[in-house]
């Protein structure tokens, strides 16, 4: 399978906004995802397509209800494939002294 619907949907700020949200609670339905996000229903719903269709976001239902889950699994073969070309703990290195610059580890 080609990367390109991936990337695409990751892309996409608000695509990646509902990948943070069933991260945090997974197993949402359409409306528990509208929640707190400046969008309708159904571009909502037009962006779970697209993550379901590049395979990041599975469904199940159960009666009358849509429930969405996060598929990490292509998300995993991304980092394995392309992030670990540029060696993980230089980037590790990196990235904490990034936060400890910019004043993230005090909270």
């Amino acid at each position: 399978m080609s990367d390109d619907p991936l990337f695409r949907a990751l892309a996409d700020a608000s695509r990646r906004k509902l990948l943070d949200k069933l991260h945090r609670k997974n197993g949402q339905t359409l409306g528990e995802l509208c929640q707190g996000l400046r969008m309708t229903r159904q571009a909502v719903a037009k962006h779970l397509a697209m993550l379901k269709k590049a395979n990041l976001v599975s469904w199940k239902r159960e009666g009358r209800e849509r429930f969405h889950f996060i598929n990490p699994v292509p998300i995993n073969d991304i980092a394995e494939r392309w992030i670990s070309k540029f060696e993980l703990p230089r980037l590790q290195t990196l990235a904490k002294l990034k936060k400890n610059l910019e004043g993230e580890d005090r909270e």
